[in-house]
């Protein structure tokens, strides 16, 4: 028992110097990408809507793309064949703005994840320099078009997406949503400015702005066609063909409800989690190690010493509530850095830690076992 202490301690303090190696970035972490509502963008950006059986979720997006003002010259919805009132809102959208119109992206090709590929059908019919993947499920503030293609321009990428504020959680979903959102950062790093490996970039499909011009070059949005973690996977491609690729704070742009409960976040966000399609598969099982040693471990580590369950010489003890201790307060700390992507944070948020080893357990669950259904569609053999 000793030895394997011993080793624990070895693998869990290599294992902190990686993590503090990737979270190193975040102390020049840039501040938050602001609204531009006035002035005039000498450009063209096409949003791009998917949907399918967002009705009840659908109304604040489309009501928030209608305030915006230049560089926007056009809002395509791509529907994939809704059964609910999704297509009669927008059609009643397109009726007061004619920059808003309904396309049908049926039938799916075999191969394809139903997002990506409505996301392409957008592309083909877009006419912008720029095209906006905007989520049903977000509510942009006036000024979002302008804020993030200036932007773009000012830090030089030709692609780039943009975290949310999240709102209208439940507290059991701001206790775990925080631990599930912290196993991407310390996979990932310090969110990504120029520079960082394409294998480490992170994305958020939910706001993600690409030159038309890039994607055209490069396939579009075909090479994340598979990808359960079509965002991640299309900026490191993208990364490694030469494209200028980032990842701001777009906490001021925009608010996301993007489940309706706990146990839907669990299912739906779960099964990418683990960024499978995005990672090579020996990156994923490093990095699955490093979760459960620096995020999975600590706390149950540190409350297993308190209570003088491990016995072992005096010497592995100290080094295992030292190591323990500080992944522990690294954890509390970047809290400080989260809770400006929340609206209203409880109690439940700041417990979050708790969660910690839950939020693991979810991503080496994704990990070993690949997703059949996904936003509504079946999806019964393997897409890779």
């Amino acid at each position: 028992m000793d030895r394997l202490l011993g080793a624990l301690v070895a693998l869990q303090a290599a294992a902190l110097l990686v993590l503090v190696a990737r979270l190193k970035g975040g102390r020049r972490r840039t501040p938050p990408v602001l609204p531009v509502r006035d002035g005039v963008i000498d450009t063209s950006v096409s949003v791009l809507v998917p949907t399918l059986n967002e009705g009840r979720r659908i109304g604040p997006c489309l009501d928030g793309l209608r305030q915006q003002g230049p560089p926007l010259t056009e809002v395509i919805v791509i529907d994939s064949g809704s059964t609910d009132d999704t297509r009669s809102q927008v059609e009643a959208t397109a009726l007061v703005d004619p920059r808003f119109r309904l396309i049908d992206d049926r039938p799916l090709p075999e191969g394809w994840i139903g997002k990506v590929w409505a996301l392409e059908r957008g592309r083909a019919a877009a006419s912008g320099e720029w095209l906006l993947g905007i989520d049903a499920d977000t509510e942009p503030n006036p000024g979002l078009v302008a804020g993030v293609v200036s932007a773009a321009r000012t830090h030089g990428f030709d692609v780039v997406s943009f975290s949310p504020r999240f709102a209208g959680m439940t507290p059991a979903e701001q206790w775990v949503q925080p631990a599930i959102l912290t196993t991407l950062v310390y996979r990932t790093g310090a969110a990504g400015g120029k520079g960082t490996h394409p294998e480490r970039l992170l994305a958020n499909g939910q706001c993600f702005l690409a030159r038309a011009s890039v994607l055209a070059s490069g396939g579009g949005y075909e090479p994340a066609r598979s990808s359960f973690s079509d965002d991640v996977t299309l900026v490191r491609h993208y990364a490694r063909a030469g494209a200028r690729v980032g990842f701001l704070d777009g906490s001021r742009l925009y608010r996301v409800r993007a489940y309706e409960s706990l146990g839907q976040m669990w299912r739906e966000w779960g099964r990418s989690i683990d960024l499978r399609d995005s990672t090579t598969r020996s990156r994923q099982l490093l990095d699955a190690a490093l979760l459960v040693l620096t995020l999975g471990i600590p706390l149950p580590m540190l409350i297993a010493l308190g209570a003088r369950l491990i016995a072992a010489p005096p010497n592995v003890l100290d080094a295992l509530f030292g190591i323990n201790a500080v992944l522990l307060v690294i954890r509390v700390l970047l809290l400080g850095a989260l809770v400006r992507s929340y609206d209203n944070p409880g109690l439940a948020f700041w417990l979050s830690p708790i969660a910690d080893p839950l939020a693991v357990a979810r991503v080496l669950i994704s990990t070993l076992r690949r997703p059949r259904r996904w936003r509504g569609r079946d999806y019964p053999q393997p897409t890779r």
